[in-house]
């Protein structure tokens, strides 16, 4: 878990370089917004497309295998944008590379180590998980805005090649396939437990039945939509767009940076609460919430935008961050009950293929309507109005189930 949580959290910093890098790359090559936003949403979508794969090659050939894998595209998609000089470059390096890389070491990989290793607290288990992704926007947000004010923005590709790098020996060493190879049990698993049978279907095969299987499940679709909306509102609209809008409203953008770190340190906490209350109530009536607190807080955010930092700057970001991606546990916990937990991670991965579309969509829908209309107040409140609607739709998951029958 330790080691799965510093992987992802160093993952989470690679993919938040994308929004440090929008101002940097206009300026460098004076690309136009829509086209640097164009790689982003390529990043986003493919990040998500990979992961229902992602998933079953980790079934089939092992987690360290595909982790260590990624780290090297990681490393060599990052590597090679310093060469570039056209926009298509930076959307088959950034937007297929590095987003392919980033998606095999996504929230699949924790919910594949939290489903494998934990039988008690795994809702816990996965918040935690969940959270690293903020700890590395904490963590490297602001640096990384810093190294690109004062040594341009290769020295931020360099830096992203060369932690990648550094992280192969910790995986190599210390991240173990399954608890059965150090000879022990999951937390919390009877003595009589007995690992679920090991799928025989190639992975592209495994990945595609899943989906066939899922798709004829009405709740899958719900969780599907929801989880589109989830991402729409989240790393495809405040997480590219946050730092160029509050820059143009005069924030500087270390500043703006901050506090999109800022946010992540409420995410930390949020995600934490959000999966120990996913142990103990029901997840439908969670995401009821969250998504209703997300689209009230999207609804304030044009008018709180100012080029310093005011108090309500800062409730947005307090209430905005303990809503971040406090999803993930109750939607993994509701992966389950579709195709059973032995496919609960690669239903997952096609669930989180939808956020990522919807990421997508915002990364570039968003820019396309800050050049159309000199601001991106438009995108603020459709994303609201989303939010708002999904928390209707939530509620009709897994419709008249009770809470033991979906988390167990």
């Amino acid at each position: 878990m330790g080691v799965t949580f510093v992987t992802l959290a160093i993952t989470a910093g690679f993919r938040s370089a994308s929004s440090v890098l929008i101002i940097p790359l206009e300026d460098s090559f004076g690309w136009g917004r829509e086209q640097v936003s164009l790689a982003v949403a390529i990043n986003v979508l493919v990040y998500g497309l990979v992961a229902p794969f992602a998933a079953a090659l980790m079934e089939r050939f092992g987690i360290r295998r595909v982790v260590m894998s990624a780290l090297l595209s990681v490393s060599a998609g990052a590597g090679l944008t310093i060469f570039m000089n056209a926009p298509w470059q930076l959307m088959a390096l950034w937007g297929f590379v590095v987003g392919a890389s980033t998606g095999s070491l996504a929230l699949v990989f924790a919910a594949t180590v939290a489903n494998r290793w934990f039988v008690e607290k795994r809702g816990i288990v996965i918040g935690v998980l969940t959270a690293s992704s903020a700890t590395g926007q904490l963590i490297f947000l602001p640096g990384l805005s810093r190294i690109a004010e004062v040594n341009g923005w290769k020295s931020v590709s360099l830096t992203i090649t060369f932690v990648a790098l550094a992280l192969l020996p910790l995986v190599w060493l210390f991240l173990k396939e399954r608890p059965q190879d150090v000879g022990v049990l999951p937390y919390g698993a009877p003595d009589n437990w007995q690992p679920p049978a090991k799928s025989s279907m190639s992975a592209g095969a495994l990945a595609i039945d899943t989906l066939k299987q899922a798709s004829k499940k009405k709740d899958f679709w719900y969780l599907f939509g929801s989880f589109f909306v989830c991402g729409l509102s989240t790393n495809g609209l405040i997480g590219t767009h946050f730092i160029p809008a509050a820059h143009d409203h005069g924030m500087g953008t270390t500043t703006a940076a901050s506090l999109l770190a800022l946010v992540g340190v409420f995410d930390l906490v949020g995600t934490i609460a959000s999966g120990w209350l996913t142990d103990k109530y029901d997840p439908r009536k969670l995401l009821f919430f969250y998504y209703g607190f997300r689209g009230l807080s999207l609804l304030l955010l044009p008018s709180i935008l100012f080029a310093s930092i005011h108090p309500s700057t800062l409730v947005f970001v307090i209430f905005y961050g303990l809503d971040w991606v406090a999803t993930v546990p109750p939607t993994i916990m509701l992966c389950r009950t579709i195709l059973g937990p032995e496919r609960a991670t690669v239903v997952y991965g096609w669930v989180f293929v939808a956020h990522q579309i919807g990421g997508a969509i915002a990364a570039f829908g968003a820019a396309v309507l800050r050049v159309q209309f000199g601001d991106y107040a438009i995108a603020f409140y459709i994303s609201a109005v989303l939010c708002l609607i999904t928390s209707y739709f939530v509620l009709q998951i897994a419709k008249g189930q009770s809470r033991e029958a979906i988390t167990t």
